[in-house]
């Protein structure tokens, strides 16, 4: 089989992004200096830049193999990356004030019902579009309202003191950042019960949580992303894993709202 010659330029290429990985870590893990970095990364570079040329004569006799499978992956993880920016960074333009929020369910006169109300949201700052979305199709609002923000970071552990940050942003109002590493199988719930016990006001047991689900859909100025980009980062975000099965939410207490939402 003639694309069995494409498995010198796979080796290969692996080869060459290990020393760039060796040369990342000797920086920003190890704290080495640039020269010294570089002159150590710089030899194994420089015999996987030999492999690596010496393949390319096999790029018609199948050595196009490989090149065209990690350009389609790398194409859609870039797609995905650039959608998911261009989601927040809508979503962030949409959000409020939280003040202005609650003066607003003040002014309105939103009834406020028994329970713990739990957000989830990419954002980091303001009133998470969710709760918007939820007063402005329901008409009413929990009485002790938790916005929760989950980040996988690029680390494979978090320390137990460090994965929940919990800060009151307004009366019967808080906002809490959960960290996780890439190794680890999140679980929202149960971290909140274990980390956030020690607060009264906040019932876990009888919990509600609001999660958004968004179409995604081409925006009509033209400012967003290319059509193509936008259908095939639409079609990815249909078929990605749920928030609520990825971080462990109760099936039964998980309430969904959907919204258009145009990059």
């Amino acid at each position: 089989m003639r694309w069995k010659y494409g498995d010198g330029i796979a080796v290969a290429a692996t080869m060459m992004l290990t020393s760039g990985l060796l040369f990342m870590a000797m920086r920003e893990i190890w704290n080495w200096s640039l020269a010294k970095s570089a002159a150590v990364a710089g030899v194994f570079l420089c015999i996987d830049v030999a492999f690596f040329l010496a393949n390319l004569v096999k790029i018609a006799d199948g050595g196009y193999v490989p090149l065209l499978l990690a350009g389609t992956v790398y194409s859609l993880m870039f797609i995905w990356h650039r959608g998911s920016l261009a989601v927040a960074q809508r979503l962030n333009e949409q959000s409020i004030p939280i003040e202005t929020f609650m003066k607003s369910i003040e002014d309105r006169h939103i009834p406020r019902v028994p329970g713990t109300g739990i957000f989830l949201t990419r954002t980091q700052n303001d009133t998470p579009p969710v709760m918007t979305w939820h007063v402005q199709q329901n008409r009413s609002l929990h009485a002790q309202l938790l916005v929760v923000s989950a980040t996988v970071e690029s680390v494979p552990w978090i320390e137990q003191a460090d994965r929940t940050r919990l800060t009151q942003v307004q009366p019967d109002f808080w906002r809490a950042t959960l960290r996780f590493g890439f190794m680890e199988k999140p679980d929202i719930p149960a971290t909140l019960k274990r980390d956030c016990a020690d607060n009264p006001d906040l019932d876990f047991d009888d919990a509600v949580y609001y999660l958004g689900r968004g179409t995604i859909v081409a925006r009509e100025d033209g400012q967003g992303l290319a059509k193509r980009q936008e259908s095939l980062y639409a079609a990815m975000e249909r078929n990605s894993i749920h928030f609520g099965d990825f971080f462990r939410l109760p099936s039964n207490n998980v309430v969904l709202i959907g919204r258009q939402i145009d990059i």
